[in-house]
C-alpha cells in the first residue's frame, strides 16, 4: 500500500446537525477531498484526466464506519491511501483524525471506476497506474 496523503478540513457550522455533531454525509465529501489530493500529489488532476484523457472516475462503492463524533470548528486530518488498482477500478482507504483524540474518528473506503465521457468502462493507462502506485 502507498504512503498516505494528508488533507486538512475544518468542520463548518453548516456541516453539523442539531446536536452539534458533524452530519454523517459530510464524511463522504471529505473522502473526496482525500482522493483528489492523493491524485494531485502524484502529478495528476481530475481536470487533466477529463480534458486530456477523456477519463472520469465516478464513485461506484463507498463505505464508512463512524467511531467518534466530530464537532463544529474541529480541525480534522484525512489520511487517504491507495488500497488497490485494477484494470478499471481504483480503491482508496480513508481515516479521519482530530489532534489530541486517540485513534481515528471515522474510517472508510471508496472505489471509483474508470469510464469515458459516455460512461463506458475504460482501462486505466499504464502511466496513470504507475503514478498512483508511486
Amino acid at each position: 500500500m502507498s504512503a498516505a496523503t494528508r488533507s486538512q478540513v475544518r468542520v463548518r457550522y453548516a456541516e453539523t446537525d442539531q446536536m452539534g455533531i458533524t452530519y454523517h454525509g459530510v464524511y463522504f465529501v471529505w473522502f473526496e477531498v482525500g482522493r483528489v489530493e492523493y491524485i494531485r500529489e502524484r502529478g495528476v488532476t481530475y481536470r487533466d484526466l477529463e480534458e486530456k484523457e477523456d477519463l472520469r472516475l465516478p464513485v461506484i462503492d463507498v463505505q464508512a464506519r463512524f467511531l467518534k463524533p466530530s464537532f463544529y470548528d474541529d480541525l480534522l486530518e484525512i489520511h487517504t491511501r491507495l488500497a488497490e488498482v485494477t484494470g478499471v477500478r481504483i480503491g482508496f482507504e480513508h481515516e479521519v483524525f482530530r489532534e489530541g483524540t486517540p485513534g481515528p474518528l471515522a474510517t472508510g473506503r471508496t472505489v471509483v471506476a474508470a469510464v469515458d465521457r459516455q460512461g463506458r468502462p475504460r482501462r486505466l493507462g499504464e502511466e496513470l497506474r504507475r503514478r498512483l502506485e508511486s
